[in-house]
């Protein structure tokens, strides 16, 4: 197999699996990609996923490939407030939940981590376009929040709230507190219920 034919067929899909491999080519020897990653040809992600070494520095590569090698699932929590200029803290792992089971994944893109949810659990989202052809899939902020509010025990009273230091110009000028109560609702979580009002009572806000 000549890898620069290998090429040409997968680097545009950024990360690819075995399954689109013997897709393309039946026969293919799977050898092939231990031989390739000892080259530094191509990047192991997880079993079964891989892509190449000149996507480690590209932006938002590690959004794209959290979304891929583990689906359903959708970029959430602390990532996406990080994204949206939310909370203040650099990011060392990409953290996104899904309908799976919790899981974690190391690689060479850097440090994976799922939460799991409800499937009915798995709404507001949206697609934000990352290279020519390809999306990501993020929460919005309002689902993001509530996200961290149902997984993460901690958030449980005005002290911790405070202490996640959300900017202040989005909470209050531009956080969707009609879509904050609606997506509450919908969650029919009491914990997120009452997080959400320690919430509003921190930055003296209500729910329309």
């Amino acid at each position: 197999m000549n890898f620069w034919q290998f090429r040409n067929q997968f680097y545009d899909l950024v990360c690819f699996n075995i399954n689109q491999v013997y897709a393309w080519e039946p026969n293919f020897e799977k050898t092939n990609l231990t031989r390739w990653i000892k080259q530094n040809l191509i990047v192991k992600l997880r079993n079964s996923w891989y892509s190449f070494p000149e996507y480690l520095k590209t932006p938002n590569i590690q959004c794209f490939i959290s979304n891929k090698i583990y689906a359903p699932s959708y970029i959430s929590l602390h990532s996406a407030l990080a994204f949206y200029n939310i909370i203040p803290e650099a990011i060392v792992q990409t953290t996104a939940v899904s309908s799976l089971k919790k899981t974690n994944f190391e690689n060479r893109f850097g440090f994976f981590s799922y939460q799991q949810i409800l499937p009915e659990l798995m709404f507001g989202t949206e697609q934000k376009k990352f290279l020519k052809k390809h999306t990501l899939v993020f929460a919005i902020p309002e689902k993001a929040i509530l996200d961290l509010f149902y997984l993460y025990p901690q958030y449980n009273n005005e002290q911790e709230i405070r202490e996640l230091r959300f900017d202040e110009v989005f909470i209050q000028e531009e956080l969707n507190l009609e879509l904050m109560g609606q997506f509450t609702e919908r969650m029919q979580s009491k914990v997120v219920r009452n997080r959400v009002n320690l919430l509003l009572k921190s930055y003296n806000l209500c729910l329309i």
